[in-house]
């Protein structure tokens, strides 16, 4: 299985797919109204608009949890391997956790964990 196999099952892959988005453009009912547009909340009208401001904590939140859950989407295969790999990668980890560590405290020191 070369590289053209590769790219072969890329293209059919990529015309199916446009395919069956352009047939269901082309047979799907269309009807454009006011009421279609609207957000739909089980059949009550809406009681408010959709557009809603979120406190920026929040946001901060979610990135240091992104950034957590990254390191042990690196840790995971580390882990597994750790017998195989020896005393570098294992000092190397050690120096990546450390780092995040120091980030983690400095997130802290900066009150970015705290609510307000």
């Amino acid at each position: 299985m070369g590289i053209s196999s590769l790219i072969l099952l890329a293209v059919c892959g990529s015309v199916f797919c446009g395919m069956g988005i352009l047939i269901s453009k082309w047979i799907a009912p269309t009807s454009k109204n006011s009421s279609k547009l609207e957000a739909y909340e089980c059949g009550v009208p809406a009681e408010s608009g959709s557009w809603v401001q979120y406190n920026v904590g929040y946001y901060l939140f979610a990135l240091i949890f992104l950034i957590f859950d990254v390191e042990i989407v690196f840790l995971f295969p580390w882990a597994t391997v750790l017998r195989e790999v020896g005393m570098v990668a294992f000092v190397e980890i050690l120096i990546f956790v450390f780092i995040l560590f120091l980030g983690l405290l400095y997130a802290w020191k900066k009150g970015a964990l705290k609510w307000e």
